[in-house]
């Protein structure tokens, strides 16, 4: 005798059977391919990256994706676990500054913008990052998922890497050097920012890092 509980499990996977399968008809997959988690990742980083969180909906999601929203819901649940998911950034940005301080400590503001604009500029990562800054700016929810990524990954690995008794200021004015940089350049496509050589922005932004790093008087 089948129980309560093998049951309902059964009819959970038929579901997620029948939603690749759907899905399957949809995009030309032959019968039994399956999606990843991977497709929809993808699917999400490019929408959050073109329209933020408010307006990245599950189902459009799921459609650019090729697979019924059910299935989006079965391997993440809700949006804001997706996004979570979604977002993770190419590099940890709190090892950067030792691998900068590595190469000479005089250089290490010029090496962090370099670096910085170096992940910019890779296609690849583009809907990551776009997404990240239109979703903090439209929408509190993703705003707040960015804010405990930002200090889990950025500020408290480079606060701790400094030594000085305004290190969590210092962090905090480099990430807010960086961040209107990516804006301004990528978001918001400000001329002349936004066409200017990589090696020109390095070269006027990292003494400004350089200081939030290094000098003493920086943040009386």
């Amino acid at each position: 005798m089948v129980s309560a509980a093998a049951r309902r499990s059964a009819a959970a996977g038929a579901g997620v059977s029948a939603a690749s399968s759907a899905a399957g008809k949809r995009t030309g997959r032959r019968p039994g391919e399956t999606v990843t988690r991977d497709e929809i990742l993808q699917a999400a980083r490019e929408l959050f990256g073109e329209r933020g969180y408010d307006r990245a909906s599950i189902r459009d999601i799921a459609r650019g994706a090729g697979v019924d929203p059910s299935l989006v819901i079965h391997f993440f649940g809700r949006k804001e676990e997706l996004f979570g998911v979604a977002m993770h950034l190419p590099i940890r940005p709190g090892d950067v500054l030792p691998q900068a301080r590595a190469l000479g400590s005089e250089h290490a503001g010029e090496f962090i913008v370099r670096r910085f604009l170096q992940v910019w500029e890779d296609e690849a990562n583009r809907p990551i990052l776009m997404g990240l800054l239109r979703s903090a700016t439209t929408n509190e929810t993703a705003a707040a998922i960015v804010r405990r990524f930002i200090l889990r990954e950025i500020m408290s690995p480079v606060a701790a890497s400094l030594e000085a008794e305004d290190a969590e200021l210092r962090a905090t004015l480099v990430g807010s050097q960086l961040t209107g940089l990516a804006l301004l350049r990528y978001v918001g496509r400000l001329e002349p920012l936004a066409s200017a050589a990589p090696e020109t922005i390095v070269r006027w932004a990292g003494p400004t890092i350089q200081r939030y790093l290094s000098d003493p008087d920086a943040t009386d």
